[in-house]
């Protein structure tokens, strides 16, 4: 290019360009974040009623080391309140299905009664063990009102293995993981009951 003044334009325009784009980044990247996080928050605490709590329940962290279980191992623990009173425990639970990994979260009320389990990870067999994945699963909602004494322990297993529970079609280990973790969570629930809803009782 002949025209050195129409250069020293052309790289002005493309350096305003560029600090224009960095500034619209920076001024909108924290903003699209924090909704990203949100809809991840809200998918994750898809377990829990909107009505039941009022804070941001993965800020409040109750376990932050994992917890080795009789069945299972227990990943983390967060407190939901309302008008700063606990309304429930999440506990996020790791068990070993027929395929692997199984993660879990599990929200218990004060008085210790399943609220809800919902499988945030898995890799188990498609249109077998995998039908743990739906949200809502059925399967699972047949746990909500239990709670660690109801039924009692020998009761917390599947009808073939003497229990009160039905197990996923050709499912048997992902279901028998399934539970265990469930009763798993509900027993360090009522273990620890006052340490994860922050002293309350």
């Amino acid at each position: 290019m002949n025209n050195p003044r129409g250069v020293a334009i052309l790289i002005l325009l493309i350096g305003l360009g560029t600090a224009a784009t960095c500034f619209t980044y920076l001024g909108t990247a924290e903003r699209i974040e924090a909704q990203r996080q949100a809809l991840a928050n809200r998918a994750l605490l898809e377990v829990l009623p909107v009505d039941l709590y009022d804070n941001q329940p993965l800020a409040q962290p109750t376990v932050t080391q994992p917890v080795i279980l009789a069945h299972s191992t227990l990943l983390g623990g967060y407190l939901a309140t309302r008008g700063a009173h606990p309304a429930a425990v999440l506990l996020r639970s790791q068990a070993t299905g027929y395929e692997g990994s199984i993660e879990l979260l599990v929200a218990i009320d004060p008085q210790g009664r399943l609220l809800g389990v919902k499988t945030l990870r898995q890799a188990e067999t498609p249109g077998l063990g995998a039908a743990i994945a739906g949200w809502p699963n059925s399967w699972m909602q047949t746990f909500n009102g239990r709670s660690r004494n109801a039924p009692d322990d020998s009761g917390w297993a599947l009808k073939k293995d003497q229990g009160q529970f039905d197990q996923l079609a050709g499912a048997t280990v992902t279901s028998r993981a399934v539970l265990q973790a469930v009763h798993d969570a509900l027993r360090y629930f009522d273990e620890h009951k006052a340490e994860l809803m922050g002293g309350a009782r």
